[in-house]
C-alpha cells in the first residue's frame, strides 16, 4: 500500500544497511571538522587574538585557491557548487572534507593502476567497425550513441550475440544457477553486495562444485557492500572451498575509512560465453526470499556470444588492479576464447563500464544522449533520482520537444531521507512535462532505460551521484533486438502497478521544497 508524503515504513535491507553505516562514517568525521572549525574561533578569540588576522587571512587565501581551482574544473556545477560553498562558510571544514573525499578518483597509486591495466586489456578488445557502421546506418541516433561508448569507454559493439531479458531477478538467479553448472574452463563474478545466506548458499553450491571439477572459480565483492552481511574470514572460506576470492578496498578503520569509491558493478562471466549483468545483487531480498518492505522489482540480462568479451575485460580489470600484493594475471588469452557461437538474434549489443577515476561520467553521457535522441518516448526506472542539471535539463528539454518522458521511482523508500531528496526533485521535472511514477508494490531496484522501441539500457547504474559520479558500474547498451521491446513492456507493466504523481507535484503542495530538503539536495553530491 502506498504511504504518503510523510508516513513511510521502518524497513531495513541489506544495501540501506551499507549505506547507514558508509554515511555514519561520513557523518562523524564531518562532525570531526566542525569541531576542528569551531576549535579554530575559540583559540583564535582566547589566545591568538594577535595572529588572529593573519592566520584567518591565510586560512582565507588557501580556501580561495582551491575555490577558483573548483570552480574552472570541468566538473557539472551541481557538483563543484556544494563544494564551493562549503568551503568558503566553513574554510576548515570544507579544505579537509574536500582533501580526504572531495578528490574523487582514489589515490594517485589507485589511478595509476587502473592506467596499467586498462593498457593492457583495451588493446584486446576488437575494434568492430562493420558493426559500428551497420548501426550508424541502421538506426541513426541509437549509432550515435554506440559510437561515444567506443570512442570515450572502449567498448564495441558487437552483433552475433543473444540477449535474455529477465524481468524478475529470480529468473535471472535460476538461469545463472543452470548456466554454472555447465562451466568448463572458468567462472567469474563480481559483486557489490553478496550475502552469505540462502540464495548465495545456492550459487555457492555449484561453485564448489565446478572448482572440484577443474574449473577456475573467481569472486569478487565490495567489502563496504558487504560489510556486516557476511564473516570477516569470507575469503579464507572461499578459499577452504576452492574459490579464490578478493575484496575491493577493504574496510579498515583509521586508514581508508572514507574513500568514496565502491564497486557497484553486477558481473557474471561463463567460459567467456555466457554473461549475466543487470540490477540484482547476491542476496536475499533481491529475489523476495525476504520482504522487508513490501515486493522487490530488480531486473537482469544474460548474453551469449561474442558480446560476453567485454564483461570478461571488465572483470580482469578490476580483479588485477585492485591489489599489487596479490598475484595478477600475466596471460589473458586463456580467458578470452574465440567464440565460434553463431546468434539467433541479429541486433546490437554493447556492453560497457564507467570508473570514477577519469572525467568522463559515461553512465550520465549515455542516459542524456538517449533523452537527447529521443523523438517519441524516453522511460526510465531508478531507485534514487539524484540527479544534476544538465541531466536534468536534457529530462526537460525532451519533454518540452514533445517526448513522452517517464520516470519510475520507488513507492517505499529504503532510506527516508535519500527518498526525501529523490522526492525534491519531481517538481522541476514536472513543470516541463516529465510524468513521475512510484511503484506502490514495494521497492524497485532495478536500473533500466528505453526510447522509441529502437534503443535500452540494462544494468548497475542509477540515476544519483554516486553511480553517476562515485562508483565502478557497468551497463549494457542494446539496439534494434527484441530485449528493447521486452524492457519496454515491461516498464509498461510496471506503470500499471504505480501510482502517478505527475499532478501532485505539479500543483499540489508538494510542490514546495521544505528547507530540510533544499539543504540536503544541495549537498546529495557529497553523501
Amino acid at each position: 500500500m502506498y504511504k504518503g508524503e510523510g508516513a513511510y515504513m521502518k524497513q531495513d535491507t541489506l544495501e540501506s544497511r551499507a549505506i547507514t553505516k558508509n554515511g555514519v562514517k561520513r557523518l562523524c568525521f564531518s562532525g570531526f571538522c566542525i569541531l576542528l572549525e569551531a576549535a579554530f574561533i575559540i583559540v583564535m578569540i582566547t589566545r591568538l587574538n594577535e595572529y588572529a588576522e593573519i592566520i584567518n587571512l591565510i586560512t582565507r587565501l588557501f580556501a580561495g585557491i582551491l575555490v577558483l581551482f573548483l570552480y574552472s574544473s570541468d566538473k557539472t556545477s551541481s557538483m563543484k557548487m556544494p563544494w564551493i560553498i562549503l568551503i568558503l562558510v566553513f574554510p576548515i571544514m570544507g579544505v579537509s572534507l574536500y582533501l580526504l573525499i572531495g578528490l574523487n578518483g582514489g589515490t594517485r597509486k589507485m589511478k595509476q593502476r587502473y592506467i596499467d591495466i586498462d593498457r593492457k586489456l583495451f588493446p584486446l578488445l576488437p575494434e568492430n567497425e562493420e558493426d559500428l557502421e551497420r548501426i550508424k546506418k541502421k538506426t541513426p541516433k541509437a549509432g550515435n550513441i554506440s559510437e561515444y561508448i567506443q570512442r570515450n569507454a572502449h567498448y564495441p559493439v558487437y552483433q552475433n550475440t543473444d540477449v535474455t531479458y529477465y524481468d524478475e531477478a529470480i529468473k535471472g538467479l535460476h538461469a545463472q544457477i543452470d548456466d554454472l553448472s555447465k562451466a568448463e574452463k572458468f567462472i567469474f563474478m563480481e559483486y557489490h553486495a553478496i550475502e552469505d545466506d540462502k540464495a548465495w548458499h545456492q550459487l555457492q553450491d555449484v561453485l564448489v562444485e565446478r572448482a572440484k571439477a577443474g574449473v577456475e572459480v573467481r569472486v569478487f565483492y565490495d567489502d563496504m557492500g558487504s560489510i556486516g552481511f557476511i564473516n570477516t574470514d569470507f575469503v579464507k572460506k572461499m578459499e577452504r572451498l576452492g574459490i579464490k576470492c578478493r575484496v575491493f578496498n577493504p574496510f579498515t578503520p583509521g586508514l581508508n575509512v572514507f574513500l568514496n569509491n565502491r564497486d557497484h558493478r553486477k558481473i557474471t562471466v561463463i567460459d567467456g560465453k555466457v554473461g549475466f549483468t543487470g540490477g540484482y545483487n547476491l542476496a536475499n531480498e533481491y529475489f523476495n526470499y525476504t520482504n522487508p518492505y513490501g515486493q522487490w522489482k530488480d531486473t537482469g540480462i544474460r548474453l551469449e556470444g561474442e558480446a560476453v568479451r567485454s564483461l570478461t575485460i571488465t572483470f580482469l580489470e578490476m580483479w588485477n588492479a585492485v591489489s599489487e600484493k596479490d598475484k595478477n594475471d600475466t596471460d589473458f588469452s586463456q580467458f578470452l576464447v574465440q567464440n565460434d557461437y553463431q546468434a539467433k538474434q541479429n541486433g546490437f549489443v554493447q556492453p560497457y563500464a564507467d570508473i570514477p577515476m577519469d572525467d568522463e561520467q559515461v553512465g550520465e553521457e549515455v542516459y542524456i544522449s538517449m533523452a537527447d535522441k529521443a523523438e517519441k518516448y524516453c522511460w526510465f526506472m531508478t531507485p534514487y533520482l539524484i540527479i544534476t542539471d544538465e541531466m536534468s535539463h536534457a529530462l526537460c528539454l525532451a519533454a518540452k520537444r514533445g517526448v513522452d518522458v517517464r520516470i519510475i521511482t520507488p513507492g517505499i523508500p529504503d532510506k527516508k531521507f535519500i527518498y526525501s531528496i529523490t522526492r525534491s526533485f519531481y517538481h522541476g521535472l514536472v513543470k516541463h512535462g516529465v510524468r513521475i511514477y512510484e511503484w506502490t508494490p514495494g521497492f524497485c531496484h532495478a536500473k533500466m532505460s528505453v526510447a522509441d522501441d529502437c534503443m535500452a539500457t540494462c544494468g548497475t547504474i542509477n540515476l544519483d551521484y554516486r553511480s553517476l559520479y562515485h562508483h565502478f558500474e557497468n551497463g549494457c547498451f542494446m539496439a534494434d533486438n527484441q530485449a528493447v521491446l521486452d524492457i519496454r513492456d515491461d516498464l509498461k507493466a510496471t506503470m500499471n502497478d504505480c501510482r502517478e504523481v505527475t499532478e501532485e507535484y505539479l500543483t499540489g503542495r508538494s510542490t514546495y521544497l521544505r528547507l530540510g530538503q533544499l539543504f540536503m539536495r544541495l549537498f546529495a553530491g557529497l553523501l
